[in-house]
């Protein structure tokens, strides 16, 4: 008996191939119209449509706002003073000697 199943990997194959084939139509007839010279066509008159004119809208007088009252600023109390700190010594730094001599580096053997 034979074997008379359709693969299912055919299907995909053929829609692709399919599509393939279309789109190349398709460029070539895009392409054709791109390079065709376009007749000049009259362009026609419209008439000029005639609006009517609208009333302009009249609004009602907004109210009055209201006062309001004016508040006054609290007053801060005033901040304590503080205790006079006595000036602190200003630290010395250590003198760099001025006569250095590199034969007498520790870091060479």
């Amino acid at each position: 008996m034979a074997y008379r199943h359709f693969p299912s990997s055919i299907l995909p194959l053929m829609v692709i191939s399919m599509s393939l084939m279309n789109s190349q139509t398709i460029l070539v007839e895009a392409r054709q119209l791109l390079e065709a010279p376009l007749p000049e066509l009259p362009k026609p008159e419209l008439p000029k449509p005639e609006l009517p004119e609208l009333p302009k809208p009249e609004f009602p007088e907004l109210p009055p706002k209201p006062e309001l009252p004016k508040f006054e600023v609290p007053q801060l109390p005033e901040l304590p003073t503080f205790p006079h700190l006595p000036e602190l010594p200003k630290p010395t730094l250590p003198t760099i000697p001025k006569d250095i001599n590199p034969s007498h580096s520790t870091a060479s053997p």
